[in-house]
């Protein structure tokens, strides 16, 4: 995306905002004990098993907090337990991408095609990585760019084996909507390493991991992990374990600890290891997110006046303009997990939540206000239709 329209999309943002009140101001932030009492709320009305928290204010964390389960055991829930990190992983490459992007690595906005020796569809299938091969034919792929893969505006589907043939396709012409992709990630991550001859896990446990005290966290199972380990339940309280991923996927393999991913969500929120240049292009509006939910991915376009102004897509993040002011968050789910990150520019703070029990996601609008106060998160777009605990 060129910069006038990146300075475009900034002016609709504050357009839209101009006639809004001034940015509230942010509440103080609960201390532990009033943390403790609400998470303990939260899980007795959800029914969730488990659940952490953390707190960043003014860039550094102030508090980690955990309750419950970490299996059916009943061994307890810590803030060095090892968790799933689920889609919060595509905000820790995009940071990784942002980083080689300052480094003159590669283009934000350079065609993939110049980092790639033949052209994609025809590269071998791999299990590792999508079925490139299936975009023989058309053309359209040589118009994405890394931009496009981290806005998630390449034309693909969530994934491609979720297509009625199972084969991976362009729905549209890249750049032009967004529609969420954990394909679209993996392109990325594949064009970092068949491209630019690079180890995805390798350069985030050195540029990330390492470098933030991120001890407990990997993007493949280490055998270490398996003595605090947390396992997950489900919406129908069954039990799942924990998946012992052997393959770097930066579309989500991460595991983590409460610890370890509020050290990252501090120097995120903060631009620490970014340039002043590459912190925007991760946090500010990149485009508009035209969508009722972000899930069915390839659902039809909102007409214009049922959209959103303020929605739209930063790298690895969605970004929103709340009565707080300019803010970001970014989810993770699977059948067990349900994570978020929800960060206001204004006093850099963040409210991180991990759950090994999806049903905890019930509670995830109140317990950020609750920390946060209102910073007008767009809980409605991305979980669509959802009852959520409300407190009383």
């Amino acid at each position: 995306m060129n910069a006038l329209r990146v300075w475009s999309l900034s002016v609709l943002f504050a357009a839209g905002c101009a006639t809004a009140p001034a940015p509230r101001e942010t509440p103080p932030i609960p201390d532990a004990a009033a943390l403790d009492g609400e998470m303990k709320r939260a899980m007795a009305a959800t029914g969730a098993k488990g659940l952490a928290l953390a707190v960043i204010d003014d860039g550094r964390v102030v508090a980690t907090r955990a309750h419950g389960w970490r299996n059916a055991q009943g061994e307890p829930l810590r803030t060095d337990t090892v968790m799933y990190g689920a889609s919060i992983t595509k905000t820790v490459f995009a940071y990784l991408v942002a980083q080689l992007a300052d480094e003159a690595r590669l283009d934000l906005d350079t065609s993939i095609e110049r980092y790639l020796d033949r052209p994609l569809p025809d590269y071998a299938d791999e299990d590792r990585y999508s079925t490139w091969s299936h975009l023989t034919g058309d053309s359209r792929w040589k118009a994405i760019t890394p931009r496009i893969l981290l806005t998630h505006s390449a034309g693909f589907a969530n994934f491609g084996f979720l297509e009625p043939d199972g084969k991976l396709r362009i729905h549209f012409a890249p750049g032009s909507r967004y529609a969420y992709s954990g394909d679209g990630i993996i392109l990325m991550q594949f064009v970092l390493e068949r491209g630019l001859g690079l180890d995805v896990g390798t350069e985030l446990q050195q540029r990330v991991f390492d470098r933030l005290g991120m001890r407990n966290t990997s993007m493949t199972w280490r055998p270490d992990f398996a003595h605090n380990l947390a396992d997950g339940w489900t919406a129908e309280g069954g039990v799942e374990p924990h998946d012992e991923r052997s393959k770097v996927r930066a579309a989500g393999s991460m595991d983590t600890t409460i610890d370890d991913l509020s050290r990252f969500a501090a120097a995120l929120v903060r631009g620490e290891g970014l340039s002043p240049q590459a912190f925007a292009a991760m946090t500010a509006p990149r485009l508009p997110i035209t969508t009722r939910s972000q899930f069915p991915t390839l659902q039809a376009e909102l007409p214009e006046a049922a959209r959103r102004k303020d929605l739209a897509a930063g790298l690895g993040l969605v970004v929103f303009e709340g009565p707080q002011g300019p803010a970001f968050f970014k989810g993770g789910h699977n059948e067990s997990t349900g994570n978020t990150l929800v960060c206001v520019s204004r006093g850099r703070r963040c409210v991180l939540l991990l759950a090994n029990d999806v049903r905890a996601e019930a509670a995830f609008p109140r317990l950020v206000r609750f920390v946060l106060g209102d910073a007008g998160v767009p809980w409605g777009w991305e979980y669509g239709p959802k009852t959520f605990w409300d407190g009383r």
